[in-house]
């Protein structure tokens, strides 16, 4: 079964079609089978690499939603992204722009823009963290149904991914800390577009999912030449107040392994009360197409709020609640700090 930003799902009694870029059912908590390899060594607290700073990845966050709604075609969306742009390039990075005129669910011609920044872009070693940092045009979960064609802000659903990762680019853009990693060992932060199109609960057609996550995969069916990372982690909805990472089931079909690896992290870093080695779920997302075509391993890094009658991906999803208020300091801390781990424990 299948539940994820975007289809069906089921809320107390109500059956519900909840658009957005994918679909899953969340099922009751169960343990994970997936770490018996861990030993009591794994368990114990033992970060390594530089401290992520909550603090200038919650005013990247900001800085995004100061740009108003940025769905596909708005002015906010094409300036907030040439400001991503800027940011990247800014801390070092080596950036390509990936533009292409995608079609819509309902035939709209999407301007979009998925952007690739490259740490250490020489390395032949690469590692893949990727978000989507558009966002949705309709609140169409908004307990308010006059809301229902609003565009929303998205703090938490776009930009706390980017803003993650850009805080990830700030850190290694220091010397002190790039000389901790091997040399041959690259990062690529790739930002998706066009993933919150999907088909509105509102509209009577027909959602199969496919009208989710395009930037993904028209990235996916054109890769840069020769790309092959090691392995890709996307990361969606990763500042929300009282989230908790399950391990989703898709990423446990496709990349079992870096499932164990990030979960080891967090753990590692102290974090793990926020990824509990509990089952999710299969979800839709960004990472299927870069499985299923890309044929790169990839992993979602998604909340999961299995008492939330709003929505099992948290009360803000889709409504007009997702802003800066919502958005929590120490989830992005937690989510930060294991993706350093992660890269820091790299050989």
């Amino acid at each position: 079964m299948t539940r994820k930003k975007r289809s069906i799902l089921i809320v107390t009694s109500c059956l519900c079609v909840v658009a957005a870029l994918a679909v899953a059912f969340w099922p009751a908590k169960t343990a994970s089978v997936d770490d018996t390899e861990d030993t009591e060594e794994t368990e114990k607290v033992a970060p390594v690499g530089p401290a992520f700073n909550a603090d200038s990845a919650y005013a990247y966050t900001k800085a995004q939603c100061d740009f108003g709604p940025r769905d596909m075609n708005s002015k906010g969306h094409d300036a907030c992204g040439e400001w991503i742009v800027a940011q990247f390039e800014r801390l070092g990075c080596k950036v390509t722009r990936q533009r292409a005129d995608l079609k819509g669910y309902d035939g709209t011609i999407l301007h979009s823009m998925n952007i690739m920044a490259s740490y250490n872009p020489a390395a032949t070693t690469r590692i893949m963290l990727c978000a989507h940092w558009d966002s949705r045009p309709w609140a169409d979960n908004d307990p308010d149904s006059t809301n229902w064609h609003k565009p929303i802000l998205a703090a938490n659903d776009a930009a706390s991914g980017v803003a993650v990762m850009l805080e990830l680019a700030r850190l290694l853009a220091q010397k002190s800390v790039a000389a901790k990693l091997p040399q041959n060992l690259g990062v690529d932060f790739v930002c998706f577009d066009a993933e919150d199109w999907g088909t509105p609960q509102w509209s009577d057609r027909q959602d199969d999912g496919s009208s989710w996550a395009l930037g993904a995969q028209y990235f996916s069916a054109n890769l840069p030449q020769g790309y092959a990372p090691r392995y890709a982690i996307l990361l969606d909805m990763v500042g929300g107040q009282g989230a908790q990472f399950y391990q989703e089931g898709m990423s446990k079909q496709y990349a079992p392994e870096i499932v164990k690896k990030v979960w080891r992290a967090a753990r590692q870093a102290g974090f793990g009360s926020f990824f509990p080695k509990s089952d999710g779920g299969m979800i839709t997302d960004d990472h299927i197409p870069v499985n299923q075509t890309a044929k790169i391993p990839c992993i979602d890094i998604i909340p999961y709020y299995p008492n939330c009658q709003q929505s099992t991906f948290g009360p803000t999803w889709h409504t007009l609640a997702d802003d800066m208020e919502h958005i929590d300091k120490n989830t992005l801390k937690a989510v930060g700090q294991t993706l350093v781990q992660v890269i820091f424990s790299e050989k």
